[in-house]
């Protein structure tokens, strides 16, 4: 797998952190976690390959990762690269993401649903198991965020394992969730004192890190206070492990 981090921040707008989404290559397809606002010209800027994106995971509705999904469905529809595409778009999150799309369609007429190609939406519950690329199994949990965030445990058949948080506070049941993986792609809102129970703060994400055990833990959706700060560095005082901070062009294979 190759993981490129094309936005590493929050809601708040950061003039080197766009908000959250996160490209994922495999030998079965190209998918993309969480999509922004920002993500689809974070994707264009990367030089992906955007027009041929098999599969998109939404994590849960909060705009900054969910907010680039219909302007990028609006994008496709008349795009000159995707005219000749004719192969599946899914687009999987939990329940009401077909309703939301729905309502953005129909406020006036954008047609996201009439792309060259055939768009499938997949409303997924906790506990689903479920092939999001063909040959890419992918399991989800309910995290303490929002009442349809779900966090996503990919693995491929006899090959890496990796979870995606998305936005989580802590949770005991998290820890299970993620053990025996490769990477970890953990949110870290916060340094310390977070202001609100449904993130994490350093020393969570840590303890969270301790007992499951990645082999590669990679910390985003970074507010500012970050700014300054050796995240790493400060994650090797609590935790031995390999910690990397995530940043807006990181790329990364395992």
């Amino acid at each position: 797998m190759k993981l490129i981090v094309l936005g590493s921040g929050t809601s708040v707008p950061h003039p080197q952190r766009t908000s959250a989404a996160y490209w994922l290559e495999t030998d079965r397809g190209q998918l993309l976690l969480d999509m922004s606002a920002d993500a689809p010209h974070r994707m264009a800027q990367e030089k992906l390959d955007w027009v041929n994106l098999d599969s998109i995971w939404i994590s849960h509705f909060h705009l900054d990762h969910l907010g680039g999904l219909a302007p990028f469905l609006f994008g496709t529809r008349s795009a000159p690269q995707t005219q000749a595409r004719r192969k599946r778009l899914g687009i999987f999150g939990g329940s009401g993401l077909t309703r939301i799309l729905e309502a953005i369609d129909q406020a006036n007429d954008y047609r996201l649903f009439r792309q060259p190609f055939p768009v499938e939406v997949f409303e997924v519950e906790p506990g689903s198991e479920f092939e999001i690329l063909p040959g890419l199994g992918a399991r989800t949990f309910s995290t303490p965020h929002t009442k349809e965030s779900l966090a996503i445990r990919l693995e491929e058949k006899g090959g890496a394992v990796m979870v995606y948080t998305s936005d989580t506070g802590y949770s005991d049941e998290l820890i299970e969730f993620a053990k025996g993986i490769g990477v970890l792609l953990m949110e870290c809102s916060f340094f310390k004192d977070k202001p609100v129970k449904a993130h994490l703060e350093l020393t969570e994400a840590m303890q969270i890190a301790r007992t499951c055990e990645p082999q590669r833990l990679v910390l985003s959706h970074l507010y500012s206070e970050w700014d300054g700060i050796d995240l790493a560095a400060e994650a090797q005082k609590l935790w031995p492990g390999k910690t990397i901070e995530a940043f807006d062009g990181l790329r990364m294979e395992f």
